[in-house]
């Protein structure tokens, strides 16, 4: 409280009272699989196409992560984070090397590029007159794309400007150290080196444990527990390591149990999991329901496998996580989260890797598999909104996406109530503070009801808020919101109507 101690004017600042709910994002995906480089066990941001690239290379042959992260952006997806695992891809003797021709004695001088795999490849370095004249010294010029290097009056004289101790200043290339070696020969002028045979290395061995990782660690999807803004999890690298033979079925329950644990923990994102390949229907419902068994309101399973052509031109299946992941997050910008990410075009499929009858997809549908269709002049679409929990209050995707939503939003929207004397003011703001953030929820068409007192209630008073448990510290606020549910079976009823027609002349 302010002190008045001499005569004057003053001025004071007062809070209105009002502290609206900021809706949190609903959209925010994390892979985990194989890349072709880029930091390993670190979950990195990347908004587009062109930034994964930058951080983790292209395809892999035996990969599935940049296709399911291409396929998810190439749906509407906005931002994800990025988890590579299998650090022995793209690494060490993959990398671009060559040597510079020299003149005189001395070995020839040896070098890499600094990125590995086949990002390295192309780099070139010229060999040209040094700017003050002389036999001893050359400029090194050394390029790739638009990125240019100069390193000018090098000799293999000892000192600052020796070639090998001014090539280590290049972000480009590094010069390879030959044991027993020590001089080297000056590179020949007028000529130029290209660097080649960057490779990427074969993924290498990859356990059950790589992709769950350890959360005090940082490493696997464990280590996601740090990044809240994450709300879809995918691990399409999972089936590429059960096709390679390095996991097994069991091991890959292991791993789908574990996404679904980590989103249990989270209570904020949804694990979309993808079948094992090659599943006919009918072995596709034996394995949900005998095999597997998964019971998850946090967890969501598609079929089939999608056909796709990758920008290099080459045809392949891969697992539909990544493009579906996109699909939620355009559905949520162009509808809401709480509509059912449902009869939407999956972009860029060209087919699907199993064909589906209506009496399949009528035993698929209740034991919880989105399957994928293809309709004739509509394109490819998901027809399918369910979670994987036998509960029926939890039966449907948007249901377990809104709550989500609503969930976090009043977390993030009222830390300011902490340590607020816990009394009728309080208790005033705190309900003015979630009526209107729900009212705004409930206009958007996500509450089902023709008046807000039909959406939702809250409550918080004395009620709930008896004298025991104020002296406990405790704040209780009940909150009660009827979601829209999809319409997910359209029934016509026709008859036949013969007193509706009359015929005049």
């Amino acid at each position: 409280m302010a002190s008045y101690l001499s005569p004057g004017v003053y001025t004071e600042e007062v809070s209105s009272g009002s502290k609206p709910i900021e809706g949190v994002g609903t959209a925010v995906a994390a892979f985990v699989g194989f890349a072709e480089r880029g930091p390993t066990d670190e979950p990195v941001l990347v908004t587009n196409w062109t930034q994964f690239t930058q951080s983790f290379g292209g395809f892999l042959d035996d990969g599935y992560l940049a296709h399911a992260v291409y396929g998810y952006f190439l749906n509407g997806g906005g931002a994800a984070y990025v988890v590579r695992i299998g650090g022995g891809t793209g690494d060490g003797t993959a990398a671009a090397r060559a040597e510079i021709a020299g003149v005189g004695s001395g070995r020839p001088v040896v070098v890499r590029a600094v990125e590995p795999g086949t990002a390295g490849n192309g780099v070139s370095i010229d060999v040209q007159d040094a700017s003050e004249p002389g036999d001893d010294a050359v400029k090194l010029v050394v390029r790739k794309g638009d990125v240019e290097e100069v390193y000018d009056n090098v000799t293999v004289r000892r000192g600052p400007s020796h070639v090998v101790t001014a090539l280590r200043q290049s972000k480009l290339v590094a010069v390879e150290d030959v044991k027993g070696q020590s001089a080297v020969a000056l590179p020949s002028k007028g000529t130029r080196t290209v660097l080649s045979g960057g490779e990427v290395a074969a993924v290498g061995p990859v356990r059950a444990s790589d992709y769950v990782g350890d959360s005090g660690d940082r490493t696997g999807f464990a280590g996601l527990e740090a990044v809240d803004d994450v709300t879809m999890l995918c691990v399409p690298d999972l089936m590429s390591a059960y096709q390679r033979g390095a996991i097994d079925r069991d091991g890959v329950k292991a791993v789908q149990l574990a996404m679904i644990a980590h989103c249990e923990l989270m209570s904020d994102r949804v694990a979309i999991l993808d079948p094992l390949p090659d599943l006919r229907p009918q072995a596709l419902r034996t394995w949900r329901v005998d095999e597997a068994g998964y019971d998850s309101k946090y967890a969501t399973l598609y079929w089939p496998w999608l056909d796709v052509v990758a920008p290099d031109g080459k045809k392949l299946s891969v697992p539909p996580s990544g493009h579906v992941a996109g699909v939620w997050a355009r559905n949520d910008d162009t509808r809401g989260v709480h509509k059912a990410p449902a009869n939407e075009v999956v972009r860029g499929v060209i087919g699907l890797r199993s064909g589906l009858t209506r009496g399949e997809h009528d035993a698929l549908n209740p034991v919880g598999v989105n399957c994928i269709r293809s309709f004739p002049g509509q394109g490819t679409r998901i027809w399918g909104a369910r979670t994987l929990s036998s509960d029926p209050e939890w039966r449907y995707l948007n249901v377990r996406r809104l709550f989500n939503y609503v969930e976090k939003s009043i977390l993030n929207g009222t830390n300011w109530v902490v340590f607020e004397p816990n009394d009728q003011y309080l208790w005033g703001s705190v309900h003015r503070t979630i009526n209107m953030f729900l009212r705004r929820v409930w206009r958007s068409g996500a509450l089902f009801g023709s008046t807000p007192d039909q959406a939702f209630y809250v409550k918080c008073d004395e009620e709930n808020n008896p004298e025991e448990n104020r002296d406990a510290g405790i704040l209780t606020v009940d909150i009660g919101i009827a979601p829209v549910k999809p319409a997910e079976f359209v029934v016509f009823r026709l008859a036949q109507y013969s007193e509706g027609a009359a015929l005049q002349e």
